[in-house]
């Protein structure tokens, strides 16, 4: 699966949604692992997390919100906050407790 989509004409990028891999973390751990991936993912095609436009992040369970949005908080650039939804969902394996898909320019 493609991990990244870069639209040169309009030098969006947009990533596939991130999740950890290892599925052994708590929600903080493995938030820092997918966010870490989006910082890898974003550097690859000249962007980075200050270039946000939009992320999506789906957490499994509601109680691991605010363990995943003080990661968040600590992670994005705070003079570039993108906008973001977060919502509960099920997720493609049980112990994935977390999941980001971001846009941002390059």
């Amino acid at each position: 699966m493609c991990q990244t989509v870069v639209h040169e004409s309009t030098g969006v990028v947009y990533l596939a949604g991130q999740v950890p891999d290892d599925y052994s973390l708590d929600a903080k751990g493995q938030t820092k692992e997918v966010l870490s991936k989006i910082d890898t993912l974003l550097e690859e095609v000249g962007s980075d997390k200050s270039k946000l436009l939009s992320a999506q992040v789906w957490v499994k369970t509601m109680d691991d919100f605010s363990a995943v949005n003080e990661i968040w908080q600590g992670w994005v650039d705070p003079e570039n906050k993108p906008c973001r939804a977060a919502v509960e969902a099920n997720m493609a394996h049980p112990d994935i407790l977390v999941e980001v898909m971001v846009t941002a320019s390059k």
